[in-house]
């Protein structure tokens, strides 16, 4: 058994940076919830929350001093106000703490799965088990007091069947009648409305407490399109009798003191805008309905639209950290000293 130490691969030191900045801005955000929330049974999710913010912020930093690498400048107490009115309801943050842990099990699984070295494969299946341990946490507490956004039901299947007709496929022309939803295409329409719904509450609580006229026109372009999504996609639910899931309408409050820096709601909102790109991505795949992929595809092209605009207004106010990035071997040859 050699000694020799193996060095971090690029998926490695990529997803440790990227979760470094997540969860360093997740620590602000999850602190400021814990400082407001009133609700005894929503209390101890968003404190396990912070805990496990603070120990990936606390471990990565320990695996980039070891490894001798520069840590991420990220997010700090800085970018938080804990003294300012609470901005949102103890049901909103209950919502976000379903939102994160269904995340953190989506980003933790892939994170994992590119990981080679022993250490890092144990620090993400730990992270895994933790943002696990904290959906159950909100999950049961938002259905006991029956908060639990419940997506549609559909009566099961009596028996196994195969696709007979290419017709199966299609659902573009209006002129023909389009093939009943299934399970699956289902799912990912409800999950894609879900999720557009808790982005219209963050930013609308970032619009209205933002200090940058900017940010806040951003922030307020995001909500339109959000809500533009979730009618397109609502629609294509009910055409087949079918209910979209509602999210509970009080959210946010009405106080319009700015408690988050510029810099960490553009940065949420960024990360918002990703998981919908891969949410619509994944949705196009899975489903066999041609009408929904090229609906999918509209929409992820807007959101790809205005995720670009959102990066050129982070780095016109230098906001954007740049990630770790292979050497340009072209410009490190126009350095060389020839014979």
């Amino acid at each position: 058994m050699t000694n020799k130490k193996i060095d971090l691969t690029a998926s490695e030191l990529g997803s440790l940076w990227t979760t470094y900045l997540y969860d360093s801005m997740s620590l602000q955000f999850v602190k400021y919830m814990y400082e407001k929330v009133r609700d005894e049974d929503v209390k101890p999710i968003i404190k396990k929350a912070v805990k496990i913010s603070e120990q990936h912020v606390y471990k990565i930093e320990s695996i980039f001093k070891k490894e001798n690498l520069p840590i991420p400048y990220g997010f700090s107490e800085k970018d938080v106000e804990l003294q300012a009115p609470d901005l949102y309801t103890d049901t909103f943050k209950l919502t976000f703490m379903l939102h994160m842990g269904r995340v953190g099990m989506v980003v933790h699984t892939g994170n994992l799965a590119v990981a080679s070295r022993r250490d890092i494969q144990d620090f993400y299946g730990h992270a895994l088990h933790q943002v696990q341990d904290l959906y159950r946490s909100a999950s049961e507490t938002a259905l006991e007091k029956g908060l639990f956004l419940k997506r549609p039901y559909i009566p099961y299947p009596k028996q196994f069947s195969f696709v007979n007709d290419v017709g199966y496929l299609k659902g573009i022309n209006p002129l023909k009648n389009h093939r009943i939803l299934n399970a699956i295409e289902i799912t990912h329409l409800s999950l894609n409305i879900e999720t557009n719904q808790i982005g219209i509450m963050l930013i609308s609580s970032f619009m209205q407490s933002s200090q940058s006229h900017q940010v806040s026109q951003y922030m307020k372009r995001g909500k339109e399109i959000s809500k533009k999504h979730i009618d397109i996609l609502s629609k294509t639910l009910m055409k087949d009798d079918i209910p979209s899931p509602i999210s509970p309408n009080h959210a946010i409050t009405d106080s319009t003191t700015p408690v988050f820096s510029d810099k960490l709601m553009m940065f949420q909102v960024s990360l918002l805008n990703s998981a919908g790109f891969g949410n619509y991505a994944t949705a196009a795949a899975a489903s066999q309905r041609s009408d929904l992929t090229l609906n999918y595809e509209r929409l992820s092209a807007e959101v790809g639209q205005y995720a670009q605009d959102g990066a050129e207004i982070m780095i016109k106010n230098k906001w954007l950290e740049e990630p770790p990035a292979a050497p340009d071997r072209d410009q490190l040859g126009k350095g060389l000293k020839r014979k």
